[in-house]
């Protein structure tokens, strides 16, 4: 089911959200509904509290350009992207490491507004699945980047709090608008 995507300036989108403490029928069911909501938004990632859920479980999918990433481990493996797409996970534990890079990042929460941004090249995480398996996932690329902005999301953070302060400037009239 296609689910409405919170948009800019609902107070959801600030929450730190909590824990997922059992995946049921209904966890499951959200989840399946964040994958086709991020389809259909035409997204790489969505978030459980862009679609109103103060969970801590985003879904990830960037197998539409498998050039994206340099490497993918899971669980100290080399790892075909295809094997984990689209990735739903619950309760992240992440670390990013690397040099910081720079690019162009965009939300289905704040239509129209795309920024710069600097994030960490490469990510490690422990990721719950809803199976119940627990993996350990090392990447980079476009793959690294959503999975940071997802967490984020989860932390109450927006894309748009890690600007520049030149580009906070720049886009600071559109956020006004977008939050009223």
């Amino acid at each position: 089911m296609i689910l409405p995507i919170t948009q800019y300036g609902n107070p959801v989108l600030r929450v730190r959200c909590k824990r997922v403490k059992e995946v049921t029928d209904e966890i499951r069911t959200l989840a399946e509904s964040m994958i086709e909501t991020m389809i259909d938004a035409n997204g790489v990632g969505l978030a459980a509290p862009q679609v109103a859920i103060e969970l801590r479980i985003a879904v990830v999918d960037v197998s539409h350009d498998p050039e994206c990433i340099s490497y993918l481990r899971v669980n100290g493996e080399d790892t075909d992207l295809a094997e984990i797409m689209p990735l739903v996970f619950i309760n992240p534990d992440l670390e990013a490491h690397g040099e910081k890079e720079l690019r162009e990042e965009g939300c289905l929460s704040i239509e129209d507004i795309t920024a710069n941004v600097k994030r960490a090249t490469e990510v490690k995480g422990t990721f719950e699945l809803l199976d119940g398996r627990v993996l350990e996932i090392e990447t980079d690329g476009l793959l690294a980047r959503a999975i940071q902005h997802e967490v984020d999301h989860l932390n109450g953070i927006l894309f748009v709090d890690r600007l520049s302060a030149a580009a906070k400037l720049s886009v600071r009239g559109k956020l006004k608008r977008l939050g009223q």
